[in-house]
């Protein structure tokens, strides 16, 4: 069965009965996240987002700000666009650093650091394409602790990476924050699914 690529309003369920399923639902997608995440560095963590987990966004969304009918659009006009479309993968990537001063430090030395973003395999690189909703570096040159990153495959990258036991690796080399990780097998087979 194909992935998912779109949520619509007739997938949304009645607020009443979500909050009934909540938690249910939460402890659920827990396992899911799971093996649609890899750590990149020290601080940065890329979170490879499906249609389940962005469902689960758009619910608490409306679950939190109970803005009714009114939001529904606005939530999937913002959360659809993160969903793969069927050869692409797609990352929310979070820059996780507890203490503000650090934080502060870290991010206002990685100015445009979404546009260094890859995944590897097969000898090829596949950069990653920000979302363009908003500018994630300010005129300072700090960068935003939260990135939306588009990785395009070909045809020969979707298989290649459907391969099992393929080599694949996620790495960010902007010149302040240079790191490569390994994909581990588990999540390379999770996120196999999310191509057409």
């Amino acid at each position: 069965m194909a992935a998912k690529t779109e949520i619509t309003r007739a997938d949304i369920m009645p607020m009443a009965r979500y909050a009934q399923e909540r938690l249910a639902r939460r402890k659920a997608l827990v396992a899911v996240k799971r093996n649609r995440r890899v750590s990149v560095g020290p601080h940065a963590t890329f979170y490879f987002e499906s249609y389940e987990t962005m469902w689960q966004q758009i619910h608490e969304m409306l679950h939190i700000e109970k803005g009714g009918e009114e939001q529904i659009a606005d939530e999937l006009r913002a959360y659809n666009p993160l969903i793969p479309k069927g050869r692409e993968l797609v990352a929310t990537v979070m820059f996780e650093i507890d203490d503000p001063e650090r934080r502060d430090r870290v991010l206002g030395a990685l100015g445009g650091v979404e546009g260094f973003m890859t995944i590897r395999l097969a000898g090829q690189a596949i950069a990653g394409r920000p979302e363009g909703d908003v500018e994630r570096t300010n005129a300072a040159g700090k960068t935003s602790s939260v990135h939306f990153l588009h990785f395009d495959f070909t045809d020969e990258q979707v298989a290649a990476f459907r391969e099992p036991g393929a080599q694949v690796l996620v790495g960010i080399g902007h010149p302040n924050y240079g790191h490569l990780a390994v994909m581990p097998e588990a999540v390379r087979a999770e996120l196999a699914k999310d191509f057409a």
